[in-house]
């Protein structure tokens, strides 16, 4: 074992449950700018969709298994890599979409199918890599999604906020003008500030440990976020769908991955260090690609 993977986070369900809150207040946010034929549009052409979930569960992690064998992190590092390929995308990427301008009711729908889909897709594409891959064979273990849980994620995250937004958007559509914006920068404030209280509660691992893992950390997000955007691209996506899929495969749900490996791999250091990384890179480099999209014609 290697000193990386004697870390033990500060990690605690508590902090999962204040992330999920934040992220209902920031849904109902993004559903004040959704309207009922934006789903039914998704409905009547479900091929983004089903693109979106190919290049999460299908590419992504093929990409990832490439990425390790050419930087050949240390096992433990290499096995986080792949857990959080193997998650569902994080309900973030609904806000970063509406934020790019991109098509948000395609996002929600991929971010929504992919949770159904983690309680095999996730087990299988985990094992499927790690064992695909020597230095990280030893360490694979029996993975399991809870199925109550993950309905119970899309129901209380996605499926109360959309359906509140989009009734209060209907409803009172000129309180609905006033408070957008501010909704949006209050999302992103919220999100900044849950940031640094995370970092703080690991600063001293950080300091230490995170040298080791922010370049490979980096390169796994630019390429699932690059993955995402070219695989729309050469199917022949339009703009806001192609924006839409490099946020679904480039957002992971990582706070899922950090669940998995204390429950199976016992807070392994590498991985946890991974995920929990990638869980505040991914806003950092999420935020600033929305930003940049936001000011850019569709």
């Amino acid at each position: 074992m290697t000193d990386i993977d004697a870390v033990r986070l500060n990690f605690s369900p508590n902090t999962l449950h204040l992330l999920n809150a934040i992220l209902g207040i920031v849904m109902f946010g993004v559903a004040l700018d959704l309207r009922g034929e934006d789903f039914r549009r998704v409905v009547a052409n479900p091929r983004p969709v089903l693109i979106g979930l190919a290049g999460h569960y299908l590419v992504f992690p093929a990409f990832t298994f490439l990425l390790v064998s050419i930087i050949t992190p240390p096992p433990s590092v290499a096995l986080g890599m792949m857990l959080v390929a193997s998650c569902p995308a994080g309900n973030i990427s609904n806000f970063l979409v509406n934020l790019a301008r991109g098509n948000t009711a395609l996002s929600v729908s991929i971010s929504s199918t992919s949770t159904v889909l983690s309680v095999v897709a996730t087990p299988l594409v985990l094992n499927f890599w790690g064992s695909m891959y020597a230095p990280t064979r030893s360490l694979l273990r029996e993975v399991a999604v809870d199925p109550v849980e993950m309905f119970t994620t899309i129901f209380v995250l996605l499926g109360l906020p959309l359906i509140a937004g989009m009734f209060v958007a209907r409803r009172w559509p000129a309180f609905t003008d006033k408070v957008r914006v501010p909704m949006k920068r209050l999302s992103i404030a919220i999100f900044v500030a849950f940031l640094v209280l995370a970092l703080a509660a690991n600063w001293q691992y950080f300091l230490r440990y995170v040298g080791g893992v922010v370049g490979a950390v980096f390169l796994h997000n630019a390429l699932a976020l690059t993955t995402g955007y070219w695989t729309a691209t050469a199917l022949g996506l339009p703009v806001r769908d192609r924006r839409a899929v490099s946020f679904e495969v480039g957002i992971q749900n990582s706070g899922l991955g950090l669940i998995l490996i204390f429950t199976f791999f016992g807070g392994l250091g590498g991985m946890a260090i991974v995920a929990a990384w990638w869980g505040i890179w991914h806003v950092i480099a999420g935020l600033s690609l929305a930003t940049y999209w936001s000011r850019r014609a569709v």
